[in-house]
């Protein structure tokens, strides 16, 4: 598939209102910046579910009650839901999420490959978790989503592959420019693009300002993009500007097409993935 995959990530863990005064923090924000940014192209929504007073929460009822809205509005969008370690070390907390069924399945889940440290946090993913966390996934028939954020993750990903635990075709977020991790430099991602395992899509996402470069080396030389407020909060690189979601996403777009790249529908996406087709392909 030629054309451009761009997922978004509305809000992450961090993101809040004194932050950045666009960050969708409750249920009916996040739905309605899924709903606009949808509508300007975008095909898989990687979601952070937030409680009542708009704090993290791993709990499958929260995840409910925005999967719902979201699936009632854009019934055709990808929905890959976080089972991340950077709140929530325990099992049972991270993959709760995989408990729902019918339409408030997700059709994805976020699994990252490794331990890692951010600027003033850390992400735990022992070697057991991980394995656990996609065997869960394989036997309730949610793709995983592959978060790699340098060449070790990568190569533990193709070792999961090895042994059964994930199956092609693959879907990858190069998220790079972590200090802690792998930069946003071309000879870093080439590396990491000449280490893909075969029948492979992957995104170029990025941390504070490396998202804008590694979105641009997505649409040149990958399969899509992975923009959003969980990775950044301004749309400029001084930092004067708060970023919105709606806006980062115009900007894939409008760069895409100056780039020559068609965008992927949510359908082309499931189709090249070989997720559950939009009911019209059925």
């Amino acid at each position: 598939m030629d054309k451009l995959i761009i997922n978004l990530a509305p809000t992450g863990m961090m993101a809040s209102k004194a932050l950045n005064p666009h960050a969708p923090v409750s249920i009916p924000e996040i739905v309605e910046d899924a709903r606009r940014c949808a509508a300007l192209g975008v095909s898989i929504l990687h979601l952070h579910a937030r409680d009542e007073s708009g704090q993290p929460t791993y709990k499958k009822e929260a995840y409910a009650r925005l999967i719902e809205p979201i699936r009632s509005t854009c019934p055709k969008v990808i929905i890959c839901v976080s089972l991340s370690g950077r709140n929530f070390t325990d099992f049972a907390e991270r993959s709760q999420v995989l408990d729902l069924t019918g339409d408030l399945k997700p059709d994805m889940a976020s699994l990252s490959l490794a331990s890692m440290n951010f600027s003033q946090s850390a992400s735990m993913n022992s070697p057991e978790m991980i394995q656990r966390l996609a065997a869960r996934m394989a036997e309730v028939g949610v793709k995983p989503e592959l978060a790699v954020f340098d060449s070790g993750m990568l190569n533990y990903a193709k070792f999961l592959a090895a042994r059964g635990f994930i199956n092609p075709p693959f879907y990858f977020n190069f998220i790079l420019g972590n200090v802690a991790t792998a930069q946003a430099r071309p000879a870093q991602l080439g590396l990491l693009m000449s280490e893909l395992p075969p029948d492979s899509y992957w995104a170029g996402g990025g941390i504070g300002a490396a998202q804008l470069p590694m979105n641009v080396m997505g649409i040149l030389y990958g399969n899509g993009v992975r923009v959003g407020l969980e990775d950044t909060l301004w749309i400029d690189r001084g930092r004067r500007q708060p970023a919105s979601n709606e806006d980062m996403v115009r900007r894939v777009r409008d760069l895409a097409g100056m780039l020559g790249r068609d965008l992927a529908t949510p359908c082309d996406v499931r189709q090249a993935l070989g997720l559950q087709p939009c009911a019209q392909e059925a």
